[in-house]
C-alpha cells in the first residue's frame, strides 16, 4: 500500500491504494468517479480516456502511483449538468450516442484532440507539417482511432467534433 496524492478534477485527494492500482480503478473504486468506463482494459477502447496535464491517456493502463502532482481531469471535470463542456453541448445536439457507454472517453479524447490541433500538433495523416491543422475526415479518423463506438454513432459524433472546432475542414 501506498499513499496516492493526486489532484483529480481541481480537487486534491490522498488515498491509500495498492501499488498495482490502475489510474482508472483508483477513480471508480476508491474514488467513486464512475464517469470513465473500463471497456476492454487492455487500452484497446478508449472508454477510460481521461486528461493528465492536457493530454490524453487511457487510464487502464497507467498507475495511479505514477501520477502524483499531475493534473487529471475526468468526464466528471469537464462541465457540470447546468454548465456543460462545449463538446458536452455539441454531443447531445447531434445525438453523437447511443447506449452512452463510450461518451465520456470520445468526449475527453476529443477535448484533447482538439487541444492538440489548437496547438498547431499535426498527426502523420496531415496533409502539410506546416500552418492550420485541416480536420479532414482522415485527420479526424486517425486522431480518434483509439475510441471506439460499438453503436457506431460516429458520423454525429464528428458533426460533433466539427462544430466545435469551427469545421476547420
Amino acid at each position: 500500500m501506498a499513499a496516492v496524492d493526486l489532484t483529480i478534477n481541481g480537487e486534491a485527494y490522498s488515498v491509500n491504494a495498492d501499488v498495482r492500482t490502475s489510474l482508472l480503478d483508483l477513480f471508480r473504486e476508491h474514488l467513486h468517479l464512475t464517469g470513465s468506463k473500463k471497456g476492454c482494459d487492455h487500452g484497446q477502447c478508449g472508454a477510460c480516456t481521461v486528461l493528465v496535464n492536457g493530454r490524453r491517456i487511457n487510464s487502464c493502463l497507467t498507475l495511479a502511483v505514477m501520477h502524483q502532482g499531475d493534473d487529471i481531469v475526468t468526464i466528471e471535470g469537464l462541465g457540470t449538468p447546468d454548465d456543460l463542456h462545449p463538446l458536452q453541448s455539441a454531443f447531445l445536439r447531434h445525438d453523437a450516442f447511443q447506449c452512452g457507454y463510450c461518451t465520456p472517453g470520445q468526449i475527453c479524447s476529443a477535448v484533447g484532440m482538439l487541444a492538440e490541433v489548437k496547438q498547431g500538433r499535426h498527426s502523420h495523416v496531415s496533409e502539410t507539417l506546416g500552418g492550420d491543422v485541416v480536420l479532414s475526415d482522415a485527420e479526424i479518423s486517425e486522431r480518434m482511432s483509439g475510441n471506439i463506438c460499438r453503436c457506431s454513432g460516429y458520423p454525429n459524433i464528428v458533426d460533433a467534433l466539427r462544430e466545435v472546432a469551427g469545421d476547420r475542414s
